[in-house]
C-alpha cells in the first residue's frame, strides 16, 4: 500500500493518510512481486506536479530495481535493509556496549557507509542506528539504504514517520485506522478474482473516510481515528419526525455536542460546488 501526502512542505510526511494504491497478492510470492504495478502510477501521477519528490519504503522494497527506478525518475529515497553480517561488520565498534554506568536514557549512535550487495549494480549509501535502551542485553539495529546527502540522524528521523503508514494500516488498541475500522481484511472470497475487487472497494471506503475526517472536521477532531467516526458520527442514531414540508432529526448530544455536529454540516455544505457568478 502507498499512502501520500496533501502538504507540500513535507511529501512524504503522509500526515493526512490518504491511500494511493494498494494491490492484492498472492500469500507465497514475495513482499514487492509486481511492485512496478503498484509504484509506476503513482510516480506518473505526479511526475509533472512536483519537482521535490521523495520516496520512503520498508524492507519489501529491498531491491535493486526499486532503485534503479527511482533514481531514473529523479525520486529520494529511503528504504529499510534487513540486516546481514556484512552490514553488521561496518558497524562492529557501535554493537559493544558503551563503557561505564547505564544510561537511563535511549544511547542513539548513527553510522553512515557504502555499500554494495551482489546483485547491485554500483554501491549506494546505507544509514545504520543503534539504539541501547536500559535494562536490555542487546542494541536494536537497524539499517537504511538512501541516495539522500543528510547526515545520517537527519536521514533517519525523515524515515521514521514511515511507522505512521503502518498505523494507518493496521488498526491497534490505540484506535487506528485500515484492519479493524473497515475490515478491509475479509477477503474470503472462494474466487481470487473477487477479493481484489473487495480490497479496492475498502480502499475507496477509507479514502472517503479520511477526506471527511481531514477536510470537513473541525480541528478538535482532528486526532479522532476512523472507528470513532464511524460510532460517533456516522452511525449515530436519529429519530426522524417527518412534517408537511421538511424533516426533523432528533439525537442526542452524548457522541457529538450540537454545536460540534453544526459546525461539521457547516463544512461539508463547504465543499459542495458553488454556481458560477455572472460578470
Amino acid at each position: 500500500m502507498i499512502y501520500v501526502n496533501r502538504q507540500n512542505t513535507a511529501p512524504l510526511q503522509a500526515r493526512f493518510g490518504d491511500l494511493e494504491r494498494t494491490t492484492l497478492r498472492s500469500g507465497h510470492v514475495h513482499s514487492a512481486d509486481d511492485w512496478r504495478l503498484v509504484l509506476e502510477p503513482v510516480v506518473a501521477r505526479y511526475r509533472e506536479r512536483t519537482k521535490r519528490r521523495f520516496f520512503r519504503g520498508d524492507a519489501a522494497f529491498a531491491l535493486p530495481d526499486p532503485y534503479d527506478y527511482l533514481e531514473a525518475e529523479g525520486y529520494k529515497y529511503t528504504i529499510r535493509l534487513k540486516a546481514n553480517a556484512v552490514l553488521q561488520g561496518h558497524i562492529a565498534h557501535l554493537l559493544k556496549r558503551p563503557v561505564g554506568r547505564p544510561s537511563m536514557h535511549v544511547q542513539r549512535f548513527h553510522a553512515r557507509y557504502s555499500y554494495q550487495a551482489r546483485s547491485w549494480s554500483r554501491k549506494r549509501h546505507v544509514v545504520a542506528q543503534v539504539e541501547w535502551y536500559l535494562g536490555e542485553l542487546y542494541p536494536r539495529v537497524g539499517f537504511i539504504v538512501t541516495n539522500l546527502t543528510r547526515p545520517a540522524n537527519r536521514i533517519v528521523a525523515f524515515y521514521n514517520p514511515r511507522g505512521t503508514a503502518e498505523q494507518w494500516i493496521k488498526e491497534g488498541k490505540e484506535g487506528k485506522e485500515g484492519k479493524n475500522a473497515l475490515k478491509w481484511t475479509r477477503l474470503s472470497c472462494s474466487a481470487m478474482q473477487a477479493n481484489p475487487v473487495r480490497l479496492q472497494l475498502h480502499a475507496l471506503a477509507y479514502n472517503l473516510s479520511n477526506f471527511l475526517r481531514t477536510l470537513a472536521l473541525p480541528e478538535e477532531m482532528e486526532s479522532w481515528s476512523l472507528a470513532t467516526i464511524r460510532e460517533k458520527v456516522v452511525k449515530i442514531r436519529a429519530k426522524v419526525i417527518a412534517r408537511t414540508r421538511y424533516a426533523v432529526f432528533q439525537m442526542a448530544e452524548v457522541a457529538v455536542p450540537r454545536d460540534l455536529f453544526r459546525r461539521i454540516l457547516d463544512m461539508t455544505d463547504d465543499l459542495r460546488p458553488r454556481e458560477p457568478t455572472s460578470c
